[in-house]
């Protein structure tokens, strides 16, 4: 692994790190982790909310049966399609790195709301797009590492460590947000704004990258953004 790939891995747990300090502790009641992959950072999540109910959604199989194997009760279905759950069934709903693959951001934010309960929470994680490593990518006329031009490689950037790769899962990343289209669309499928923020600040390591962050709130590598549905 090369030492960007390792920053980038060092940045991707900072952000994490930062969903984590954003939920509020102790919440209880049932929670939706959306995008489930195998499981692991929603166990992470339930722990910190204590959570009474584990719920899930991912469309690959094999990270299904991995995530049912840690109790976790996950649906293997496209999150395109909806949410496959009742109407204000869930405390707190998470979503990191998800919202930018979606196909209709405005439906994915319509189903959040439908799910959650009045005065229930939803933390929502993404690339940040005006983050200093896309506008820099963009000034020397370099594609931003997360703005993906093909469905099935990674091009466009030449310091991308990942250019030439397959994406993940095969998913690519379709829409990315700034801070304030975030929140815009979230206001817009009535939720409240609770707290906006970045984390992560390339290339510096996650330490001094925590601290400019807190001092520059624009331009950090992913957003991190809790939002309420009012009562």
């Amino acid at each position: 692994m090369s030492r960007l790939e390792r920053l980038f891995h060092a940045t991707e747990e900072e952000n994490r790190r930062a969903v984590l300090r954003m939920l509020p502790s102790g919440r209880g009641g049932a929670l939706l982790d959306v995008g489930t992959h195998e499981g692991d950072f929603a166990a992470r999540v339930a722990q910190r909310v204590g959570a009474t109910r584990v719920a899930g959604i991912d469309f690959v199989a094999e990270h299904v049966e991995a995530a049912r194997a840690r109790g976790i009760e996950v649906v293997c279905a496209n999150i395109d399609d909806g949410l496959p759950f009742a109407d204000e069934e869930f405390e707190t709903v998470h979503a990191n790195q998800v919202i930018e693959h979606v196909r209709r951001s405005d439906a994915f934010m319509r189903e959040v709301r439908r799910v959650l309960k009045p005065g229930g929470l939803a933390l929502i994680s993404t690339n940040n797009f005006s983050s200093w490593h896309n506008v820099g990518a963009l000034a020397l006329g370099y594609q931003p590492m997360p703005a993906h031009v093909s469905d099935e490689l990674i091009l466009g950037n030449p310091l991308d460590p990942l250019r030439g790769q397959p994406h993940e899962d095969g998913r690519a990343h379709l829409r990315l947000f700034t801070a304030r289209a975030l929140t815009e669309l979230s206001v817009v499928h009535g939720l409240e704004p609770v707290q906006v923020r970045t984390a992560g600040y390339y290339p510096l390591p996650p330490r001094l990258g925590r601290i400019m962050a807190r001092i520059d709130k624009l331009h950090g590598a992913f957003l991190v953004a809790l939002v309420r549905r009012p009562l």
